[in-house]
């Protein structure tokens, strides 16, 4: 099965671009092509784990608070990916996001950082 993802707004479209070079197999959905632009972060995150994707997202500051906060009130998280492209080039990013679409189901409930 291929992993299935949903892009926030704050990441590059050139990143999605190279995952899906690397790997077209992978289902990618941008937060902007199912109407959720400018939707917060719970709206976002809900949505993700009603849909079973894993979030893709440059948000440090509040996507992974709210993402344990769906853990710790018992709701389900598809998962986070959490990406700091300050300390990682695109390739890094691209190759670990590629790494991690094969153990989708580890992604489940959990918070990833990367580069790893």
């Amino acid at each position: 099965m291929a992993a299935k993802f949903l892009v926030d707004e704050n990441l590059m479209r050139k990143v999605v671009q190279g995952i899906l070079r690397r790997n077209s197999e992978i289902d990618i959905l941008r937060v902007q092509q199912v109407g959720l632009s400018g939707v917060g972060d719970p709206e976002i995150l809900e949505w993700a784990a009603q849909e079973e994707r894993v979030l893709l997202t440059r948000d440090f500051k509040t996507v992974p608070r709210f993402a344990y906060e769906r853990l710790v009130a018992g709701l389900p998280m598809a998962g986070v990916i959490a990406i700091n492209n300050s300390q990682a080039s695109m390739g890094q990013i691209i190759e670990d996001i590629v790494v991690l679409s094969e153990f989708e189901e580890d992604c489940v409930g959990q918070i990833h950082y990367i580069p790893f």
